[in-house]
Order: structure tokens, then C-alpha cells, then sequence
């Protein structure tokens, strides 16, 4: 490489020939022998004394352990909102140890989307994944780290390990937090989850959220039925329990060989995910004895895998999002094309929520993500060659797991899919040349058109929504503009008001938007619209009034009333916005951050 490239300092050992020479180049063992590849260079002989010193005081326990065994860097992906994950770590903090090897437990941090939901600390959750990613990636490099075991539960932290993973490119198994258990409504009489909550504030503003027997009683008020859900729709701890993005990350990258078999379906509080906790200690020792790095499992052919699993399990629209932001960072060529190639071919087959009856922990009790991945490989939907971090093929992995049972009703067979091919649909047209992403299961049609009614921010629809002033008379497109990555900054999810919209019944809406929708929205709704509103991309220059078409069959959105003469004439009076955001976290992260068809990294820039 050029004088661009950074050398590695002269010495004991090589250099990685599997790192990547954009990043600093470290030395290490080759492989096939000891297993302290990369902290060897610092606590052999006497070269580093002080870095010695230092360990010896953080409880390496003698001088045996500390010339022989491997440091594992175990990143907790923590905060006390989400303890049990702090507790996994332990878990798996106890495996290393008992395998002879040294456990160095740490967090990075970890924002939680359904709290920040529909307020200004959404702004800060997308950037949580990038600084998810700096944060293991500065700790496994600087501390000579020879593998990492990340334990991650929210939406965006997922992808982080996983782009972490590939910066670092050491020994590597991710352990997925585990799915939350089901609440009950007593008032409501079914069973409910996160999401209900949020659809449940649009009934209530309209004035049809009521108790299923004796409504308006004593206790049995529209405010009861709010009440009873805030109090029981998370019984416990776990990521959120639908086919929202946590899940759909999850799922993904297990279908890419990159945790244990049954890790994206194990609730959180099962036995099941304390023993994949107890087994990834062993299970990380073949991958360091293996050579196995994030990079040979971080493929065209596993990100196959994880677009199909994505189509047929009914995921959320940020996957993409974070599918094209895994990829960047492992120099895997990946891009919309892709996204919507998988999805022509690949039936949507699951009746999961958010658009369907089930949750997560209803699958892991009919075998969870292997079964799905064990019918899918025979049907030739699923790679089932591509390599895992057991060493075993993904085939081979889920082999002696039980097959899905005949008479379950969550995965439909593939001669009677909910819909041929997939609901994410990648469209392109006059309001989004650089291309936009939508949820469309055509449960709510596969065309829309209806006039743009505009709002340059999310809270101006929800003040909107929470008012009752969003008509039910005709179509209407919603956009909700300036809130891309840039924009926003943070690029924030709009749940509440997609949830609300649905809870409140608008039938006649579509929503359209530069930013994000959670994976628990549904209905009619586009997002990612790239270029964003605030680089001067079409969607800043739609008016009141203005027709927007949607056609998920050609793949198209455009405004459809006004000619080109006509929006460059309104390009010209554009004026981009003054950016209210100067300093800290978001403004470093508006400044830095790419686009969104491209992922939203804000590692990589031209020059």
C-alpha cells in the first residue's frame, strides 16, 4: 500500500495477513499455535513491563496465565434499564474463565429506542450504533484483545458488534439478549406487547380506545385502559418481542452463522440463552483455534441469507438500514439492487407482528429461528454451506434441531405464502431518485395515491395526530421531512406516529419520511428517502396539496402533479435550513454521517 497505509512496529510475530490496511496494523502469532495471538505482544518477556504491572493489578492471577492464556473482551451492550444483559456477561465472564483463558467484561452504551420513542432522545439512538461499533473496536485493539463475545439486545446495537466485528476482524461470537415474554391487558382481555402501547395513544386521541366488557365503568375508563397497558405490557426484561428490528437483526445474523444456533429465539429469561451464555466460552476457544474472523463469515453469500430470512420473516425496514452498514464496513458489496432482487424472489411467510397475530417467544415454543432456518435450507431459500463461528456449516449446525411441527399456523408453507414475494420493496421515482425503502405487506394494498400534507418535523404530525386534526375523508400522504441522518440529526424512528395512525384506524394515510420508522410500525409507509430534505434532496420540495403516487408493483414514488420545469423551479428557492444542532454527540454525527441508501455510516468519506 501507499504512505497512506499505517505499519505495524517492528518485532515479535507478523502482521494479521487477514486485517484490513485502512486500520492500524497490529502484530501477532501466526495461527495453528498459541492462542494469545495478539496479547502475547505485550506480555511476553519484559518488552511491555508496565502493561504487565497494570494487568497484574486487574486480577491476572499468575505469571503462567498471564504468558499463556487468551484475554476475551466480553462487550455488554448494557445499561440498568436492560440488567439482564450485564448479567449474561458474567455468565460468560465464569465460561472464559473456566476455560483457562482471561474474561476483561465491559460495556459500551446502549440506548433503548422504545424509551426514547417519539421524544428528542430518538435523535441519539441511530448514532449509538456507530459509537457502539468505535467503542469495541477502541477497546479489542487497544487492550491487544485476541476474540470478542458481544452481548447485544436493542434495535442498532446488534449491527454495531457486527461492524465492530469487522473493523477488529478477530475471533468473534455474538449472543443475542434474548426476546422479552408477553404482557397481558387485563382491561383489553389479550395478550399485548410494547408496540400496543403506541397504537393504543392514536385510539385514544380519536376517542376509540375502550375496555372490552363494561367500557366507561369505574376503573374501566379510556385512561384505565392506558394505565393497565403502561403497567403490563413488558412483564420483564428482553428486547422488544415482535418482528420489530431487534428480532429482525437478530434472526439475520444468525442466519449468517455469526452466534449459536437458537440465539435470536431464546427469551431473554429462558434457560436456554443462560447455557448458549455458558456454551459461547467453549465455542469461541474452536474459533481462535479455527482462525474463524468475522470476515470469512461476513459474505455475499451470508448476506443472501440474511435478506431472505428478512423477507420471509415479515423484519423491519432499519434492517436494510444496517444490512448495507454491516456490509460497508466488511468491504462486502451489497446495495438497494440487492435488497430488492431478495425480495422479488422471496415469500413473505410469517405471521408475526407487527402486521401479524404472533411474537417471538411464540416461535421459540415451535423451535425457534434453527427450525425456520433448517425448512429453508431445503427448500434451496437458505445458504446452509456458508461457514459459522462453531466451525460447523449452518447446515450442519441446525441438522439435529427439530423441524417446525406440521400443525403450527406462524410460518405459512411455501405453496401458501402471505404474499409471493417480499413486503420490503426498494422504490425510486421524482420524490426519490437515490431510492427509499417501505414496509408493504399488501395487507394495505400495493398502490397509494393522495395528497401531501407536509410537516418539516415528527413532532409536528404527532402534535397533529394527538389533536385529532389528521382527517379521515380522503388520502393523504403524510411527509414528515428533515429528519434524515443529517437532518434530524439522528435520522429517528417515527413510531409514534405510525402507531398511532394505526391505533387511531386511518385507513386513508400513508406515511413518507427521510427518517426512520421502528420495526414495530405497519401500514402504508415509505422511509429512508434519499437524497434527505436537508441536502436539498425532492422530498424538501413538496407543497401542500402536491400528489404523491406509490406504487409498489413498479416500485415508484413521485409526485405526479408537477413537472420537472416546475420542482427545479422550486429548487431554486430553496434555502437549506440552519442547523439548530452546533456541538456535542449529534452535531459530530451530522457532520460526518453518508446517506442512507448506503447504510448512514460515518466512517467513510471521499478525500
Amino acid at each position: 500500500m501507499s504512505n497512506d497505509t499505517f505499519s505495524a512496529p517492528q518485532g515479535v510475530g507478523i502482521i494479521d495477513p487477514k486485517s484490513d490496511p485502512q486500520y492500524i496494523q497490529f502484530r501477532c502469532l501466526p495461527p495453528g499455535g498459541q492462542l494469545n495471538r495478539w496479547s502475547h505482544i505485550i506480555t511476553r518477556e519484559h518488552d511491555f513491563p508496565a502493561s504487565q504491572a497494570m494487568l497484574y493489578g486487574a486480577g491476572v492471577p499468575d505469571k503462567d496465565m498471564m504468558k499463556n492464556a487468551p484475554h476475551i473482551g466480553i462487550a455488554t451492550i448494557w445499561w440498568e434499564g436492560n440488567p439482564v444483559i450485564l448479567e449474561f456477561g458474567k455468565i460468560v465472564k465464569r465460561g472464559v474463565e473456566k476455560q483457562k483463558m482471561l474474561a476483561w467484561q465491559y460495556n459500551a452504551v446502549g440506548v433503548s429506542d422504545a424509551i426514547t420513542m417519539g421524544g428528542e432522545g430518538m435523535r441519539y439512538s441511530l448514532q449509538s450504533r456507530d459509537l457502539i461499533a468505535d467503542s469495541i473496536e477502541t477497546v479489542t485493539m487497544a487492550q491487544h484483545h485476541d476474540a470478542n463475545i458481544s452481548i447485544p439486545g436493542c434495535d442498532k446495537n446488534m449491527p454495531g458488534v457486527i461492524m465492530a466485528a469487522a473493523r477488529h476482524n478477530r475471533p468473534f461470537i455474538m449472543i443475542y439478549g434474548g426476546t422479552i415474554r408477553k404482557g397481558y391487558s387485563n382491561l383489553l382481555e389479550r395478550d399485548v406487547n410494547v408496540s400496543t402501547c403506541y397504537e393504543a395513544a392514536g385510539a385514544f386521541a380519536y376517542g376509540t380506545l375502550h375496555a372490552k366488557t363494561n367500557a366507561g365503568a369505574a376503573g374501566r375508563t379510556p385512561g384505565d385502559v392506558m394505565s393497565d397497558l403502561e403497567e403490563h405490557a413488558c412483564p420483564g426484561a428482553g428486547a422488544c418481542g415482535g418482528m420489530y428490528t431487534a428480532n429482525t437483526m437478530a434472526t439475520a445474523i444468525e442466519a449468517m452463522g455469526l452466534t449459536l444456533p437458537g440465539s435470536s429465539s431464546y427469551p431473554a429469561l429462558s434457560p436456554e440463552k443462560a447455557r448458549e451464555c455458558e456454551r459461547a466460552a467453549e465455542v469461541i476457544k474452536t474459533t481462535m483455534a479455527k482462525d474463524i474472523r468475522p470476515r470469512d463469515l461476513l459474505t455475499r453469500a451470508s448476506f443472501e441469507n440474511a435478506l431472505v430470512i428478512t423477507m420471509i420473516l415479515g423484519g423491519s425496514t432499519n434492517g436494510v438500514l444496517h444490512f448495507l452498514a454491516m456490509a460497508n464496513t466488511a468491504e462486502v458489496s451489497l446495495t438497494l439492487d440487492d435488497v430488492d432482487r431478495v425480495s422479488n424472489k422471496t415469500p413473505y411467510l410469517a405471521d408475526l407482528a407487527p402486521s401479524g397475530r404472533y411474537l417471538m417467544e411464540d416461535l421459540y415454543k415451535i423451535g425457534g429461528t434453527p427450525a425456520v432456518l433448517k425448512m429453508l435450507i431445503v427448500a434451496g431459500l437458505i445458504n446452509g454451506d456458508i461457514p459459522t463461528v462453531t466451525g460447523r456449516t449452518l447446515a450442519e449446525n441446525v441438522a439435529s434441531w427439530p423441524s417446525l411441527p406440521p400443525e403450527q399456523t406462524i410460518i405459512r408453507p411455501l405453496s401458501n405464502p402471505i404474499k409471493e414475494s417480499g413486503h420490503i420493496r426498494v422504490l425510486r421515482g421524482n420524490l426519490a431518485p437515490e431510492g427509499a425503502v417501505a414496509k408493504i405487506t399488501g395487507k394495505e394494498g400495493l398502490s397509494f395515491t393522495g395528497k401531501a400534507v407536509v410537516f418539516d418535523k415528527e413532532h409536528e404530525l404527532d402534535a397533529a395526530l394527538s389533536r385529532g386534526q389528521i382527517q379521515r375523508d380522503e388520502n393523504l400522504v403524510l411527509i414528515v421531512r428533515y429528519e434524515g441522518p443529517k437532518g434530524g440529526p439522528g435520522m429517528p424512528e417515527q413510531l409514534r406516529a405510525s402507531a398511532a395512525i394505526i391505533g387511531a384506524g386511518l385507513k386513508n394515510i400513508a406515511l413518507v419520511t427521510d427518517g426512520r420508522y421502528s420495526g414495530a410500525s405497519h401500514g402504508f409507509i415509505v422511509g429512508h428517502v434519499t437524497p434527505e430534505a436537508a441536502v436539498g434532496g425532492p422530498i424538501a420540495l413538496v407543497e401542500d396539496g402536491d400528489t404523491i403516487t406509490i406504487d409498489a408493483v413498479q416500485n415508484r414514488i413521485d409526485i405526479t402533479n408537477v413537472e420537472d420545469v416546475e420542482l427545479w423551479a422550486r429548487k431554486q428557492k430553496w434555502e437549506p435550513p440552519v442547523a439548530k444542532v452546533r456541538r456535542g454527540a449529534l452535531a459530530k454525527y451530522a457532520r460526518l454521517v453518508g446517506d442512507a441508501s448506503h447504510g448512514a455510516v460515518t466512517d467513510q468519506w471521499d478525500g
